[in-house]
């Protein structure tokens, strides 16, 4: 692998990073992680982290095959996906619940692996990543993002109290702009892929 390829790969990997660390938003999860502790539910991070990882692997490989039976193509799904990152952006910016739906009821698969780590809005995200990502970029920053899921859920309470409240306010807002930078670019590219299909 030459040194300019590498690079390329290294970025893509950070950016597919970026924008999945953004989506999963455990930090911003904790508190609702702690709300589920303080009912006596047990969360256990192993079993979480390994149940979201295997739904997230599954469907960023079968989820365009289930597209083609609809017979909706990537770029088109990558368009609609990046509205979707942008107004999960809006959410973590602008402080206000515009779609997600999250329940402070279950355990480690239910809620937590689904559909607070692997939902809806990291499906697409995935599928819309593919449009425009290596693909192995993609795999390592869903195993980066894991580990870091794995960390907060065994950490959750020590990290709260470490960096308190503001700092996490802090971080989901500065996340939510660089999502909100990059549902526009992933717009930007394919609306312009699919309009140069539909123009040829």
């Amino acid at each position: 692998m030459s040194t300019v390829v590498f690079k390329d790969f290294l970025l893509q990997t950070l950016s597919a990073f970026i924008v999945l660390f953004a989506v999963i938003d455990i930090v911003g999860s904790i508190p609702i992680i702690l709300s589920i502790k303080a009912q006596g539910t047990k969360i256990e991070p192993w079993k979480a982290t390994i149940v979201a990882l295997i739904l997230l692997v599954s469907f960023m490989y079968l989820g365009q095959g289930l597209l083609s039976m609809f017979g909706v193509d990537i770029n088109s799904f990558a368009v609609a996906g990046a509205i979707v990152l942008f107004i999960i952006a809006l959410e973590m910016v602008v402080g206000t619940n515009i779609m997600k739906q999250e329940s402070s009821q279950g355990a480690s698969i239910v809620p937590i692996a689904f559909p607070l780590l692997a939902g809806p809005g990291t499906f697409t995200t995935l599928l819309t990543l593919r449009a425009e990502y290596d693909e192995w970029a993609i795999l390592f920053a869903v195993l980066l993002n894991m580990g870091v899921v794995f960390f907060v859920l065994s950490c959750t309470s020590l990290i709260e109290k470490k960096m308190g409240q503001g700092v996490i306010y802090v971080i989901k807002k500065f996340f939510g702009v660089i999502l909100l930078a990059i549902s526009i670019k992933l717009f930007t590219t394919n609306i312009a892929t699919l309009l140069a299909s539909i123009n040829g």
